[in-house]
């Protein structure tokens, strides 16, 4: 019987379950990949429309060399277009590793006896934040299992703890959550403390493969946690981040769960995900997972790529799970932040090499252990404008709204600027003699490059403020 993609589509209703594994596995299996059609895709995606789940089966069943070629390439002219050469930086914060779940993958479950469980202390959060404010933090996201006592509130309050915390010239201008899926009160109680993006990552969209990774505890209920972001929107938190796990599930039918989460998000609140994360099953304490469904790097740039292509408003997070040289492909590809200096022990920041001890109280092991100075100096090298800039969230640019300063391409008269008057911070304050030269040089080539002279010049007056001691200024 021949494919009716009708049949199978779920009406968009807000808080209501929208995955239809038919549909997807029916887009799948039943799209052809010709060269006609990857093309035609792909220049949808270059005129910065996002694309359909139809779309998106083209580019994923597109398998041949020549064709993930046309793909990465369009990729990476579609991030050029929207994002120039930025990379925009941040640091996990682990709060607290104490779990209700047993969830496979994850060194935090309960199965894991072997877990020496902690939550931080105020004064151990301030610290922490001190510690990454010395090597030049301004973006944290907080990190939480899922416990009684990270309750909305004590989220809030920890948020609250690390806005409040200054060292010197440090401070955190930016504050983003990944924590369980709260209701709609406590996501109101974590947005009146200032809270930018909240995440929830669904790890795998197929209902019923989700089942036989989480055994026990709140996560096992699947539409709860699918309907979460749902319930932030209700909140009235429209920055939200969505995420999978790959390496539970068959890629494509993820890739495919991740677009369809968007287009639902954009149809029920008239904005989608203002990121997607992407991380690979990586080494955990006690891990025990089947290679089944293993991405290896060369399916991992594909993916990414793809991703890029058919959310091309969507920030992708890639994370210190990867390796350096990894991490290096596929920023060019579609990758607009990642996480630099990282270190998962609870209470590592603030520790010296001395104190260190192997507690056991990682979530999981990472694979780029390098410094934010090392990183930086790397995106510097590689033509990359290291960014740590949060002017559009404090000045309420998000959401729907953020929506309509970059889709007509607005953004660029506020993101490359900002991002050169942060790194300006961060050479002033922070940097190592080598980054700092090359550092200067980049602003002084990216501010030659700026069309709008009269818009260079007020970048070059507030380049001087900074050097002269002034901080925090953006457009």
């Amino acid at each position: 019987m021949k494919f009716n993609p009708e049949k199978y589509v779920i009406p968009d209703v807000p808080m209501q379950p929208f995955i239809d594994p038919e549909e997807i596995w029916g887009y799948l299996n039943n799209t052809k990949a010709t060269k006609e059609r990857i093309r035609q895709v792909i220049e949808k995606s270059l005129g910065k429309n996002r694309l359909t789940l139809e779309e998106t089966a083209v580019l994923i069943n597109a398998d041949d060399p020549e064709s993930i070629e046309m793909i990465k390439k369009g990729a990476l002219q579609l991030k050029e277009s929207v994002y120039g050469n930025r990379i925009v930086l941040f640091a996990p914060l682990y709060i607290g590793n104490k779990c209700i779940n047993n969830c496979l993958y994850c060194g935090f479950r309960t199965g894991n006896k072997e877990a020496e469980r902690k939550t931080l202390s105020g004064e151990e959060i301030i610290k922490e934040v001190q510690a990454l404010e010395d090597n030049g933090h301004k973006r944290l996201i907080l990190v939480y299992g899922e416990h009684p006592e990270y309750s909305a509130e004590f989220i809030a309050e920890s948020v609250r703890t690390v806005y409040s915390t200054k060292k010197g010239k440090g401070e955190i201008r930016r504050v983003n959550i990944n924590a369980a899926p709260l209701d709609i009160d406590g996501f109101k109680k974590v947005k009146a403390a200032g809270i930018g993006t909240y995440q929830v990552f669904q790890e795998t969209y197929h209902p019923e493969v989700y089942l036989d990774y989480h055994l026990s505890g709140k996560k096992r209920d699947y539409v709860n946690r699918l309907v979460s972001l749902d319930r932030a929107q209700e909140a009235g938190i429209d920055d939200v981040g969505i995420g999978a796990l790959f390496g539970l599930y068959d890629w494509r039918f993820e890739v495919m769960g991740l677009v369809r989460h968007t287009n639902h998000l954009e149809a029920c609140y008239n904005v989608g995900p203002h990121t997607i994360s992407f991380p690979r099953i990586k080494d955990a304490s006690s891990l025990n997972i089947p290679g089944k469904y293993h991405v290896g790097d060369q399916e991992f740039s594909r993916l990414v790529a793809i991703l890029r292509l058919a959310v091309p408003y969507t920030g992708m997070i890639l994370t210190a799970r990867e390796s350096p040289a990894v991490r290096k492909e596929v920023m060019h590809y579609g990758v607009s932040q990642i996480d630099g200096g990282t270190k998962l022990e609870l209470g590592s920041y603030s520790q010296s090499i001395n104190e260190k001890q192997n507690l056991n109280r990682e979530q999981f092991f990472i694979g780029d252990s390098r410094s934010l100075d090392q990183i930086i100096e790397e995106l510097l090298d590689d033509g990359f404008l290291p960014s740590f800039c949060t002017a559009c969230y404090r000045l309420g640019r998000t959401g729907e709204h953020f929506m309509e300063f970059s889709v007509p391409g607005f953004i660029h008269n506020y993101c490359t600027p900002n991002a050169m008057l942060t790194l300006a911070e961060y050479l002033t304050d922070y940097a190592s003699p080598a980054v700092k030269e090359k550092g200067w040089k980049v602003i002084e080539k990216e501010r030659g490059r700026m069309e709008n002279k009269e818009l260079s010049k007020k970048v070059s007056n507030r380049l001087i403020k900074i050097s002269q001691g002034e901080r925090d200024l953006y457009f």
